[in-house]
């Protein structure tokens, strides 16, 4: 049987674990981050300001897709002109499920230089006077770094793309 001190004690390492291991959804970084994915992606993907979006992006983008493959900057560029931005009646739409998101900071030596961000995002194609059409629900992991007190898109991962369910 397990002291009444050692208990506590273990209880209070058990639940100290669980909670540094969980990211802090009103920490500033957090909501930076959150407010970085919502800005960075409504202008950049729906709003297709390829400017800003060129601004955003580390000169050595690393894009990895489950369905269309590693993209270095050159060619994640090539695919969003084509693919994203080019001049059609239907528009691809990103959103992000602000529920699923996560962030995890990155220090060295103690400095932040970066952070991690997960979450789940859904697509849909946009078209002049009808609503949104929901094409597919993925999972993504970013690598925003700070430079120059900018963060900027570093390595994406987006996978786990599902069709939506229920139609």
């Amino acid at each position: 049987m397990i002291q009444p001190t050692a208990s506590i004690l273990l209880f209070l390492l058990i639940t100290t674990s669980i909670a540094i291991a969980q990211p802090d959804k009103r920490s500033t970084l957090f909501l930076e981050l959150k407010q970085q994915d919502s800005l960075f992606f409504e202008r950049s993907f729906n709003q297709c300001d390829i400017a800003y979006l060129e601004s955003r992006m580390a000169q050595d983008l690393k894009f990895y897709h489950d369905q269309s493959g590693f993209q270095d900057r050159t060619k994640f560029f090539e695919n969003i002109k084509q693919y994203i931005c080019a001049p059609s009646s239907k528009k691809p739409i990103r959103k992000v499920d602000v529920n699923s998101l996560e962030v995890y900071p990155l220090y060295n030596n103690g400095k932040l230089y970066g952070a991690i961000q997960m979450g789940v995002h859904h697509f849909y194609i946009r078209e002049q006077g009808k609503e949104d059409t929901h094409t597919s629900t993925a999972k993504f992991t970013h690598v925003w770094l700070m430079q120059e007190g900018i963060w900027k898109l570093s390595e994406v991962l987006s996978y786990d793309h599902q069709e939506p369910t229920g139609h």
